[in-house]
């Protein structure tokens, strides 16, 4: 199955949290760009107090603009019940039909949001693979049935079924990431890894998928970080500046997964994912305004095309 390459930018908080007429604004300057999505965050309360809901901002995103896609990535899905989100997927679908992108990931990097939701961090990988179990068959529109560690209940019904379907991607590094898209994905959202590694996870990702009787997942992205100015320091430096804000880590750690400089240099690198079988790019340009990063990410697009 040949997948079409899908190149989108983030959809920013300030961008979310401005007046209507902003966003509307905001929304019809992507698409006119030629960008083929925008992405979205998902969190409940990041060290502190940060957040925004996923599903939300994204039915929000989708009724201002029909020919906007919208990925999610990554849903913190082990602090929801799967039926609920179920229905709020459904939902969605039926007011803006094949214009959600679901990426799901286990989150970590703030243990407390984990717990603070009732979930103890050390049971989150096997509370998402357990809800994403339940979560594909509710999605196909048949009364459920299900006990699990988690969750049970009895003849869960989610009506009408999202159609088209809605692609489930999932985002990790670890191992258990590429095990999860195996059994459960219709692709990897990958993010902090080389070209290299990248080709090599598709390949395991598909060898396990075959094991397990399924055909191997063919949504495949990554997820990265780019600074953007003619000057390759001053790039660098934004750049530097905005993740050690977000993540409180030195940028020395990302620095060779985060290209910086102008769109020319950033694309050579991202041909290289590409390459190696990335169909689906959510870039968080760093640049001296919104509009100089939509417009950088929508010559990427070009250059990767």
């Amino acid at each position: 199955m040949s997948i079409p390459l899908s190149v989108g930018t983030l959809a920013a908080p300030e961008i979310l949290r401005a007046p209507h007429q902003q966003r509307a604004r905001f929304v019809d300057s992507i698409v006119a760009s030629g960008l083929d999505h925008v992405f979205i965050a998902d969190h409940v309360s990041f060290h502190v107090g940060t957040g925004m809901d996923g599903l939300i901002n994204a039915a929000t995103l989708t009724a201002l603009n029909p020919a906007l896609r919208v990925v999610v990535g990554v849903y913190l899905l082990a602090l929801r019940h799967p039926v609920t989100v179920a229905r709020q997927l459904a939902t969605i679908a039926e007011s803006a039909p094949g214009q959600l992108v679901f990426g799901v990931g286990v989150g970590g990097e703030d243990r407390n949001e984990i717990a603070m939701c009732g979930v103890d961090p050390r049971t989150r990988g096997r509370r998402t693979d357990e809800s994403l179990h339940v979560l594909r068959q509710l999605l196909g529109g048949a009364p459920v049935t299900h006990s699990g560690e988690f969750f049970q209940f009895e003849r869960a019904w989610i009506t009408p079924p999202p159609q088209p379907p809605i692609p489930i991607l999932i985002g990790g590094r670890a191992d258990a990431a590429m095990r999860r898209t195996a059994f459960h994905g219709d692709g990897w959202l990958g993010i902090w890894c080389s070209p290299q590694r990248y080709a090599q996870a598709l390949m395991e990702i598909a060898d396990r998928a075959a094991e397990a009787g399924r055909s191997a997942p063919a949504h495949n992205g990554i997820q990265l970080w780019i600074g953007i100015d003619d000057d390759p320091a001053r790039a660098r430096a934004r750049l530097a500046k905005a993740m050690q804000q977000f993540y409180r880590i030195p940028f020395e750690r990302f620095e060779k997964y985060s290209p910086y400089g102008t769109a020319e240099v950033v694309a050579e690198m991202l041909a290289r994912y590409r390459d190696a079988g990335c169909r689906l790019f959510n870039l968080m340009p760093v640049a001296a305004d919104p509009e100089t990063g939509i417009a950088a990410v929508a010559q990427i697009k070009r250059l990767l095309a």
